[in-house]
C-alpha cells in the first residue's frame, strides 16, 4: 500500500460552507460581451456543418473569454475546487444549440468524455422524456442526492431549467472530511487507503465484470497530494453484488463521512443559465430534493459533461484512481474515440484489471 497522509491538508482545497460564504472567488459571470463570443462560436460550428463531438477548443474560439475560463480552471485544480459561472444564454436557443455552446464553453476547461450506456458526451440530469439509458442509476429523480463524488476528474452542471420550487444544490470540501478522519479517527486510515469494489450499474460491456474487480482506495496521496474517491451509494451496491456484508466499522465511517460532509456543506441555487463545476477529487456534490412536476416543460433539466482535466494532479495508482471507476461498457471515452469508433472494443486493462492509463488512441505504440 502507497504511503499514509497522517498530516493534516493546510491548502485552499480545505473550507466550510462559511468560508464559501465569505470568500465568493469561485464564483464567475459572463460579460455581454464574452456572451456574444459564445453566440459567435456557435455560428462557427453552424457555419463549418461540425456535429457536437467534432467541436474542438480549436473549432470553438472564444478570445477574451479564454483568460477567464482559465482562471475558472485555476480554481479547479489549484483554489477551492469548485465554481460557479453564471449569465450563460439560454433564451432563443434549441437544445441542440445549447449542448454546442456548453460543450464548447467546456473544451477550453478540459477533455470530455462519455458517462451512460449511450456512450452520450453530455448526459440530460432529468426524471422527463429526455432522461438518457443509464444503467440501474436513479440520475435526475426528484428525491434527495447525498454528497458524493462522480467518475471523471470534473463534474459540470448546466441548468437549462430549475424545477418550481427552486431546489438548492449542496457542495462539501471532502479535503475537510480527510482532515476531520486525520484529526479524529486516524485508524480509519489504513482501511480507507485499501479501497472498495465499486458497482458499474449494468453498463458494463459483456466482457466486462459487474464490478471493478479490485479496490479503489476512498483516499490516497502522491506528492503532497490528496485524492478522494469516495461514492458511498456505488461502492455499497458493488459490495452486495459480490455478496460482502458491511462491518460494523466500515458502517460508522461511512455515516461519519456522510455526517462530517453535510455538516461542513455549503447550499446555493442554481439558476437557468448557471453552470457548476466540481473537482471530484476533493468536491462533493449534491442537491436537495424537489416536488415532482407532471408537465414535462416544467421539469428540472440540467445539462452534465465528465471531463477529464489537463495537469489535475499526481496519483499513487493512476489507472485504479483517476480511470478505475469509469472506464467500463460505454463510458469513459472522449470524443475523438466516438469518431474513431474505438468505444466498439473494450477498454484497455492492465492484468489486474485496472484499466491502462494511455489512450486508447496509443494502443498500437
Amino acid at each position: 500500500m502507497p504511503p499514509i497522509r497522517t498530516e493534516p491538508i493546510t491548502d485552499r482545497s480545505v473550507w466550510t460552507g462559511a468560508d464559501l460564504e465569505r470568500d465568493r472567488s469561485w464564483e464567475f459571470a459572463l460579460t455581454a460581451g464574452q456572451q456574444t463570443e459564445l453566440d459567435r462560436a456557435l455560428q462557427h460550428t453552424k457555419e463549418r456543418g461540425l456535429e457536437l463531438a467534432e467541436i474542438t477548443k480549436e473549432e470553438f474560439p472564444l478570445p477574451t473569454l479564454e483568460r477567464a475560463l482559465q482562471d475558472l480552471l485555476g480554481e479547479l485544480r489549484d483554489g477551492r475546487g469548485f465554481a460557479l459561472l453564471h449569465g450563460v444564454p439560454t433564451e432563443g436557443y434549441a437544445l441542440e444549440e445549447l449542448e454546442k455552446i456548453y460543450w464548447g464553453l467546456c473544451t477550453h476547461l478540459g477533455v470530455g468524455v462519455t458517462q451512460n450506456s449511450e456512450a452520450g458526451l453530455i448526459h440530460y440530469v432529468t426524471d422527463g422524456k429526455l432522461r438518457p439509458k443509464q444503467g440501474t442509476r436513479g440520475v435526475g429523480n426528484p428525491g434527495p442526492v447525498g454528497l458524493h463524488v462522480d467518475l471523471a476528474d470534473c463534474v459540470a452542471l448546466f441548468c437549462v431549467r430549475q424545477a418550481p420550487d427552486d431546489p438548492h444544490s449542496l457542495v462539501a470540501s471532502s479535503m475537510t472530511v480527510y482532515n476531520e478522519i486525520v484529526r479524529q479517527h486516524p485508524e480509519w486510515l489504513p482501511r480507507l487507503y485499501e479501497g472498495f469494489i465499486w458497482n458499474r450499474a449494468d453498463e458494463e460491456a459483456p466482457s466486462e465484470t459487474p464490478v471493478s474487480n479490485y479496490k479503489v482506495p476512498a483516499f490516497s496521496a502522491a506528492d503532497g497530494f490528496v485524492s478522494c474517491r469516495f461514492n458511498g451509494h456505488w461502492i455499497r451496491k458493488g459490495m452486495e453484488r459480490i455478496g460482502e456484508v458491511f462491518t460494523d466499522e466500515e458502517t460508522v465511517i461511512f455515516e461519519f463521512i456522510s455526517k462530517t460532509a453535510a455538516a461542513n456543506s455549503f447550499d446555493f441555487p442554481l439558476h437557468t443559465g448557471d453552470i457548476a463545476i466540481c473537482n471530484n477529487y476533493t468536491v462533493f456534490h449534491g442537491r436537495a430534493s424537489h416536488e415532482p412536476v407532471e408537465d414535462e416543460t416544467q421539469k428540472r433539466l440540467l445539462l452534465r459533461i465528465w471531463m477529464n482535466l489537463p495537469d489535475v494532479r499526481p496519483f499513487a495508482d493512476e489507472g485504479r484512481i483517476r480511470y478505475g471507476v469509469i472506464r467500463h461498457g460505454n463510458l469513459g471515452w472522449t470524443a475523438a474515440d466516438l469518431l474513431a469508433g474505438n468505444n466498439r472494443s473494450p477498454h484497455l486493462r492492465r492484468d489486474d484489471g485496472v484499466p491502462e492509463v494511455r489512450d486508447w488512441l496509443s494502443r498500437t505504440e
